[in-house]
């Protein structure tokens, strides 16, 4: 099932502003769960969390920058 532009535009908003502090709250608890790794070790798993959250949710954001394309043209 295809979600209309409108429907994917607001979609990301929630996304971006309410999921996205979730996900980097989690990540960060996950973290601390463990002992804290070397410096180094600590970025590679936040950069590696910082990307994986993206790959599922890239359908989502497919051309939410551009114009609607369902939109009937204006009469400029």
């Amino acid at each position: 099932m295809a979600l209309s532009y409108k429907t994917r535009k607001r979609l990301s908003v929630l996304i971006l502003f309410v999921g996205l502090p979730l996900y980097i709250i989690a990540a960060v608890n996950l973290v601390a769960l463990f002992e804290r790794p070397s410096l180094l070790v600590e970025l590679l798993i936040y950069v590696g969390l910082g990307v994986i959250w993206a790959f599922p949710l890239k359908a989502v954001f497919k051309g939410i920058g551009q114009p609607d394309p369902d939109a009937k043209p204006s009469d400029q």
